[in-house]
């Protein structure tokens, strides 16, 4: 089975084909913005421009635009191809690339950019399950509630506390979250999206 896998959830822009449980393509770019504009000709260059029968992608937290990208572009692709498609968490995946790196199972804490100076952070233990849901909180209280030996993400805690692994969510390591139940293909904010709808004129 094929597997299309998307990220567009940080700055990050990475797309993988999968067969099985092995890469046949992949290109993951850090690009800071501009999703929208790199991520259809990332999924072109695959072969078969990326043909899959299904389709999985990250839903957040993260950018909203970044992640509403992904989303619009994923649906695309399933409605156009006649396919599932289906979500994976941001935060799990950077946690289990932490693991990966580290070779052993640890508990992390994972703590990744915000919106309007917050951080994103979620515990996760032994399993690799999240301990609980992931949180949009002050660095303040992100550093006051990490208790880890482990930390991974885009935020460097600094103070020689914790181990800090620098990872951004990345397509290509979508497989060390094949097993887990996947996720509805909907946007996971966390907290409020910055733009408010407007009120209707009376």
């Amino acid at each position: 089975m094929k597997t299309l896998v998307i990220d567009t959830a940080t700055k990050a822009c990475s797309v993988a084909l999968y067969d099985g449980d092995e890469v046949i393509a992949a290109a993951h770019e850090v690009i800071g913005r501009g999703h929208a504009e790199r991520l259809l000709p990332l999924i072109a260059a695959l072969p078969d421009r990326g043909k899959a029968d299904r389709i999985y992608v990250d839903v957040g937290p993260g950018s909203f635009t970044g992640i509403r990208v992904g989303l619009a572009a994923a649906k695309a692709l399933a409605f156009a191809w006649q396919v599932p498609v289906h979500g994976f968490g941001c935060l799990s995946l950077v946690a289990a690339m932490a693991v990966a790196e580290i070779g052993h199972e640890v508990p992390i804490d994972v703590v990744m950019t915000g919106g309007h100076g917050e951080y994103y952070f979620e515990q996760f233990g032994l399993d690799g399950q999240s301990l609980s849901p992931a949180v949009s909180l002050s660095p303040q209280n992100v550093w006051n509630l990490s208790d880890r030996n482990h930390v991974a993400g885009d935020i460097d805690p600094g103070g020689g506390g914790p181990v800090w692994h620098h990872l951004l969510p990345d397509a290509r390591q979508w497989h060390l979250l094949a097993d887990a139940a996947p996720l509805t293909p909907s946007p996971a904010y966390v907290r409020p999206p910055d733009a408010k709808p407007t009120m209707a004129a009376a």
